[in-house]
This record gives structure tokens, sequence and C-alpha cells, in this order.
């Protein structure tokens, strides 16, 4: 196996990484495409795994370069899941100019705790607060709205 990573956000076929989360993830089924274009746009740095042509990896982060950084949708497809391809994505994300001197980096994880403890991430529930605007959330906010209107 001779993985490579990149950086190279661009060179990152939208039909791929969308089969990627549809064959590896349960949270980033079905995302559009022009979604994930503009989500690889406004996201830096993006870091792709690769086995030859075949991407196999992804993890991306946010920034304001000093301060704060989040790490984002740290994706491996299921056939490479095992062979440290994660571990790669993640250093390679934490390694970028743009994250290396980062004060503090958050993430969220569903499942995979242990994963990113190995990798020096701890437990914080105090820093975290969510503001759902997804299709579900709005849905139930404005049943909720319209049961009081009624």
């Amino acid at each position: 196996m001779n993985i490579q990573l990149s950086t190279d956000k661009f060179a990152i076929p939208l039909e791929d990484l969308s089969d990627l989360f549809d064959r590896a993830t349960f949270w980033a089924r079905d995302r559009q495409l022009d979604d994930l274009q503009t989500m690889i746009l406004f996201s830096d740095p993006v870091v792709s795994a690769w086995d030859g042509e075949r991407l196999i990896g992804v993890a991306r982060a946010t920034t304001d370069g000093v301060y704060r950084a989040m790490l984002w949708d740290v994706v491996v497809d299921p056939d490479y899941q095992g062979n440290s391809v994660g571990r790669a994505l993640v250093e390679g994300v934490l390694a970028h100019p743009l994250v290396a001197k980062v004060e503090r980096i958050f993430l969220s994880t569903t499942y995979q705790q242990g994963f990113y403890e190995k990798l020096g991430f701890v437990e914080n529930p105090a820093t975290c607060m969510v503001l759902d605007r997804s299709k579900t959330a709005l849905e139930t906010v404005v049943e909720v709205v319209e049961e009081a209107v009624v």
C-alpha cells in the first residue's frame, strides 16, 4: 500500500468525495455536490489521502490561524480503516502552517473519542453548544411555532 497525502483541495473530485462520505459515514450521507464544493472552498486546510488515483480519506479544518481551529470531517474509506490513514490525515491537518501554531483546536465526534485521545485531544464538555439549523431541526421549530399559534 502506497498512501499519499495531498493538501490540494481543488484536486479532490466532488463525486469521489460524496461517495467516500456515503460509504464511510452515517452523518454525512447524501450531501449535495454544490454544498461539498462550498464546504471545500471555505475550509483550509483540507488534507486528502490517496491510494494511487483512489480517494481513501479526507480531513479538514477551519481556523483563524492563531487562536482557534475546528477539525471537521475526518473520514477514511472502510477498506483502509485500521491502517493509520486517519492518524496521518489528522496529523497532516495539525502540522499545516494554518493550524500548527493555533492555541486551541476543537472537534466534535460521536463515537471516536479514543482515537482522538491517542492524538492528544481531551474531553472538554464545558465548551460545547450547538445552534442546529439542519432541515430536521428547522422543521421541528416550525411545528412547535405552528402548534403555539393554533
